[in-house]
């Protein structure tokens, strides 16, 4: 038998990280980076940076223009979590739960969850809430399903909470939220998103739970931080408190469209370069 090497050999995929990988990041200390992405290209362009891509139900208003994530459908959240998969090879992809496909029961969100993970291949979901939420998480955690946990402000509850405010304040609040991150963990979260919330109280979470706090709008001693990948680049005017734009891309996008429109309106694009012209053969026979 012939042991030569095959003449053109595949290199393997890098291998994505893993939930028990990212989950271990409590214990090794090395922050753990997440951002949004919800098309393939995003996805592709983010990867080699992020240890988490969350393909969340923000995509409501970064998208599609809605008000609230609320109106946000468990197709939709398919259809752009299968372009992240897709458009990345490192990152740990997770998927938000849309609002109704989870909070009925755990039977409920298990086909929902099942069906997110099956139709995207991506490796977990996150649903919001606290310890109303804990049975629920237990239940997808013992049959296969990775769940990252979301503690303090709660976009999805924005009609109960009555706006998107700090959440944290006063000690009944304060100690409320706190049993909310303790009950999510003791249920088997790998990692739990702690928004907008006062810094004590974050930094009271990540020192409380056993597994990685992601923080946004939380504290900088979070064992991770995300953002909205959008809200990152700077394409929006109005953000909230904790967000802080690393770029500000709708000027420069700004600035591209009005040069573009400019050099088609003067008709000094397409130049010459960007166009087709005729083989000089074909030029010939048509003399």
């Amino acid at each position: 038998m012939s042991t030569q090497a095959a003449p053109n050999p595949v290199a393997l995929a890098a291998r994505r990280l893993s939930v028990p990988a990212i989950a271990a990041r409590k214990s090794s200390h090395e922050p753990i980076v997440m951002l949004t992405a919800y098309t393939a290209r995003m996805a592709e362009l983010l990867d080699a940076h992020c240890d988490i891509l969350l393909v969340g139900d923000s995509l409501a208003q970064v998208v599609y223009g809605l008000p609230t994530t609320l109106p946000v459908s468990l197709d939709m959240m398919i259809a752009h979590g299968a372009a992240v998969v897709r458009g990345s090879s490192r990152a740990l992809v997770v998927i938000d739960m849309p609002f109704g496909s989870y909070e009925e029961g755990p039977r409920q969100a298990f086909r929902s969850a099942a069906r997110l993970l099956r139709e995207t291949g991506a490796a977990a979901v996150k649903l919001e809430g606290g310890v109303e939420m804990a049975e629920t998480i237990s239940f997808l955690q013992r049959r296969g399903i990775p769940v990252m946990g979301h503690v303090g402000l709660t976009p999805q509850r924005v009609n109960v909470l009555g706006g998107y405010r700090a959440r944290g304040q006063g000690n009944a609040e304060f100690s409320a939220l706190m049993d909310d991150a303790l009950a999510v963990a003791d249920a088997g979260a790998f990692a739990i998103v702690v928004e907008a919330v006062i810094e004590t109280l974050a930094d009271s979470i990540t020192q409380g739970v056993k597994c990685p706090t992601i923080g946004i709008g939380a504290s900088v001693r979070c064992d991770g931080q995300v953002l909205v990948v959008d809200d990152m680049l700077g394409m929006f005017e109005r953000t909230a408190k904790f967000v802080k734009p690393f770029d500000n891309l709708a000027e420069r996008i700004t600035r591209a469209a009005e040069s573009y429109a400019a050099s088609v309106r003067s008709r000094q694009f397409p130049e010459i370069s960007h166009v087709y012209q005729a083989a000089a053969a074909d030029r010939a026979s048509s003399n």
